[in-house]
């Protein structure tokens, strides 16, 4: 068995996905749930009560004061989208490890000043898409990459959205522009752009065009969009992401040898221990030992003790990976904004 130590996590916040991810935390082999705060101390012991924290996990009634904490190696911050550039970029001063709830921030300029102050400080960055840490993601990469079987890649369709009806009559931060301004778009098109780009190696399209009949609420939140990328190699992608249709979670892609894969539940498996995908076809079943949150948390952990014992590097891949999936979603709300007009973003 292994003598190094656990990362220790602390999560600033308690909205719904904590809950999933303080769970993470406890079943991921080389991490430890160690704190949580919040603006009010209740709420915050009542979270930690409530979500199985051990009982010598602290409690803290204010954020700053987990980021004080010298013994919180990593944090997990799932606030809405428009507090992250302060707090993500504080805690990384402070020297914590990042996880950082998607939408990773509201534009890409506000993206780059978070990356800046992590790597100032020589933290590991990661954001919290968790579909591709499950060992199915790499047995569909796998497939992907096949020169014998799919070929290169020709086209791609991603489509994530669920009908959020009660959202429209509460005061979910999704919908006010002053939290999640990127509505849709951010929160389940985040996945849509990651997963087209994940097909593609993530190379960036030269070419993105928001469809014509994005939903716009009176607050001026997008609650359901769509978009066309071109590449000029000639490979093309299409998204759909909304609000208000029925749960669908699926990507189509297509090689040049007619080959195709496809999976229709990518963001959050049917099944905890096990998912599968149709290659040509054919099903492929995966399993797993952990649920794909923990084996975010495990990915990450790794990471961070790489840097922490063995005085390793951070990590850049993901953040070079969030930073192009948001580069894709600023150019579909410059195009929505534009009057569905392409615009050039290119590498």
């Amino acid at each position: 068995m292994s003598s190094e130590p656990k990362i220790r996590f602390g999560i600033m916040g308690c909205a719904d996905i904590a809950k999933k991810v303080s769970r993470a935390i406890s079943l991921a082999p080389n991490a430890e749930l160690s704190a949580v705060a919040s603006r009010a101390l209740e709420k915050a012991t009542a979270f930690a009560a409530a979500n199985n924290f051990p009982p010598d996990a602290k409690v803290y009634g204010s954020y700053e004061a987990l980021l004080d904490d010298p013994e919180i190696d990593a944090v997990y911050i799932p606030l809405p989208t428009t507090f992250h550039l302060k707090w993500a970029s504080l805690a990384a001063q402070k020297k914590k490890h990042v996880l950082l709830e998607k939408p990773v921030a509201v534009s890409v300029p506000e993206l780059d000043q978070i990356l800046a102050a992590c790597d100032a400080n020589g933290v590991q960055f990661m954001d919290g898409t968790m579909w591709l840490h499950h060992p199915r993601t790499a047995k569909m990469k796998e497939f992907l990459t096949s020169e014998d079987g799919f070929g290169e890649l020709r086209t791609v369709h991603s489509c994530l959205s669920f009908p959020a009806d009660e959202w429209l009559h509460k005061d979910n931060i999704r919908l006010n522009p002053d939290l999640d301004s990127l509505g849709a778009l951010g929160d389940v098109g985040w996945y849509c752009a990651y997963s087209i780009l994940w097909a593609a190696d993530y190379e960036l399209p030269k070419t993105v065009i928001a469809t014509p009949g994005a939903v716009i609420s009176e607050a001026g939140v997008i609650l359901a969009c769509g978009a066309s990328l071109q590449w000029e190699d000639g490979k093309s992608a299409t998204f759909h992401c909304s609000f208000l249709a029925k749960m669908e979670s699926s990507i189509t892609a297509v090689g040049t040898k007619g080959m195709t894969l496809e999976v229709n539940d990518y963001v959050i498996p049917i099944a905890e221990k096990e998912a599968s995908f149709v290659a040509s076809s054919s099903q492929h079943v995966v399993s797993t030992d952990i649920p794909q949150e923990a084996c975010l948390i495990r990915e990450l952990s790794r990471l961070v003790g790489e840097i922490k014992v063995h005085g390793g590097k951070p990590d850049l891949t993901w953040a070079s990976r969030s930073r192009k999936t948001q580069r894709v979603l600023d150019a579909v709300k410059e195009s929505i904004d534009n009057g569905f007009q392409p615009v050039e973003i290119g590498n």
